[in-house]
């Protein structure tokens, strides 16, 4: 016998051996196959024109009512899949500080009991003047209602505003213009060697009324 055929056959007997699970091929496991088509047939089942699914994963029937998910509006079932209802909901209060959605529409829960003006906060009823013209007070419909202080007008040509003070006054008193020399109403003044003026009672704004007489050596005429 030759002596290189039992060497052939070692050989062979080797390379059997040697073969690895990974080089099996897909028709020695028929059951992992046919397990693995039932699991794609649960992940992507199609329920167009038979019925609908929430979001839990239930199924209705076409025509049926049901709540898509927890904030959702209720959907009707139909051969083109769920038709919610699209409800005008009411709006929700400004002063709204905590909104529930657990309905169609979203729903004020807890309304805030202050009132914002200004970027501050005050408390019903609460009285407060914002400047010194504004007498405000918060209401309880959270509204904040203010009123302007309404001011004289001025006995002066030249009021001032002072610190903390709505309204214009006149430090000096009531007076007027002669020229442009403001005189102290009330009382008559000489504004030059000749002239005498005297503002007009009641009348401040307008010019002073002034006598003028003739001069004689420096002096005036009686």
């Amino acid at each position: 016998m030759d002596p290189l055929v039992p060497a052939a056959c070692v050989l062979l007997l080797a390379l059997n051996a040697a073969v690895s699970p990974a080089s099996t091929g897909p028709e020695d496991y028929p059951a992992d196959e046919a397990e693995q088509a039932a699991n794609n047939d649960i992940l992507f089942d199609d329920y167009r024109g038979k019925g609908c699914v929430d979001d839990s994963g239930f199924v209705y029937a076409l025509g049926e009512r049901f709540f898509p998910g927890h904030s959702n509006c209720p959907c009707m079932c139909t051969d083109d899949g769920p038709v919610c209802d699209q409800p005008d909901c009411p709006k929700i209060h400004p002063k709204c500080t905590k909104v529930e959605h657990n309905g169609c529409c979203p729903e004020c829960k807890e309304i805030k009991h202050l009132c914002d003006y200004r970027g501050k906060t005050y408390k019903v009823f609460e009285e407060f003047k914002p400047s010194p013209c504004e007498w405000c007070r918060c209401e309880p419909s959270k509204e904040v209602h203010c009123v302007v202080s309404d001011c004289a007008v001025p006995e002066c040509v030249n009021p001032v505003y002072e610190p903390e003070q709505c309204c214009p006054i006149c430090k000096n008193g009531p007076n007027c213009f002669a020229g442009t020399t403001i005189i102290p109403a009330g009382i008559e003044v000489k504004v030059d060697g000749c002239t005498v003026c005297r503002c007009h009672v009641g009348d401040w704004w307008k010019p002073a009324q002034c006598l003028r007489r003739e001069c004689l050596n420096g002096h005036t005429s009686p």
